[in-house]
């Protein structure tokens, strides 16, 4: 096994499999081989990279690209290990393609597991004829950030959470964050140093409801004031990450 020191940075393109077997080699088949053959072009002896979505990961050549899929020649493997700090958004259901923006951008930013979020001022609500299709179209949107991120491991995308269940996850965390407008404290003031895992709370168009503030207060989330701006909710929560970022997994 490869040290995960020694993973390099070619710019390689990443395909993800639901499974990596052991071996020289790995046969990329379905919507990934079809890509890598009939868009990307790709042909014998070009540097891929194929992993799992949970952390394993090999670095490889072509060996060959033809209609049964993508054969691969491993030359290395790699266990990556999870960043620390875990990061978790809790976002509230937007408007239209604002959801999968949202996880889109949080994805390339390095969250770890995005909540959507039953807001009571969520102009779109997920019924339960609903969900399964809200659910694939933001786990599609963060399998395709990770590819363009060149991540190896995939966020959780969970079920939809009420503010109940959202204040139970707050509780469990290391430190949780509630974005909102009117807040006195900056995000600036906040010290993030030592925390394992950190939430960031998005609301919806309308904002948070005292009722909510109040919860997540409850629950043990201080409520901050990211800038003088107000933020799109599809953007707010990669904003809020890249700065969580700056001052902890980029520092």
């Amino acid at each position: 096994m490869t040290d995960p020191g020694t993973l390099t940075h070619d710019g390689a393109p990443l395909f993800l499999v639901d499974e990596l077997p052991a071996g020289g080699t790995v046969l990329v088949t379905g919507h990934e081989a079809r890509h890598a053959v009939d868009v990307l072009r790709m042909t014998a002896g070009e540097r891929v990279r194929v992993a799992d979505g949970e952390g394993t990961l090999v670095e490889g050549v072509v060996a060959a690209a033809g209609p049964e899929g993508l054969q691969v020649e491993v030359l290395a493997r790699h266990e990556v290990p999870a960043p620390t700090p875990e990061l978790v958004l809790v976002q509230a259901l937007p408007k239209g393609d604002r959801g999968p923006l949202a996880v889109e951008l949080a994805t390339e930013l390095g969250v770890d597991r995005v909540v959507p979020w039953t807001a009571s001022r969520c102009v779109t609500k997920w019924r339960d004829d609903r969900v399964d299709k809200g659910l694939a179209r933001w786990r599609s949107a963060a399998r395709a950030a990770s590819k363009q991120a060149r991540r190896p491991r995939l966020p959780e995308v969970t079920e939809p959470m009420s503010t109940r269940a959202v204040c139970g996850l707050l509780a469990d965390v290391d430190l949780a964050l509630v974005l909102h407008e009117q807040a006195r404290r900056p995000f600036s003031a906040v010290q993030l140093g030592g925390a394992g895992s950190i939430a960031v709370v998005v609301g919806p168009e309308g904002g948070i409801t005292d009722g909510e503030a109040v919860a997540f207060r409850a629950a043990g989330a201080e409520v901050v004031r990211l800038g003088e701006e107000v933020l799109r909710t599809s953007t707010a929560g990669a904003a809020v990450l890249a700065a969580v970022c700056a001052r902890t997994r980029w520092a």
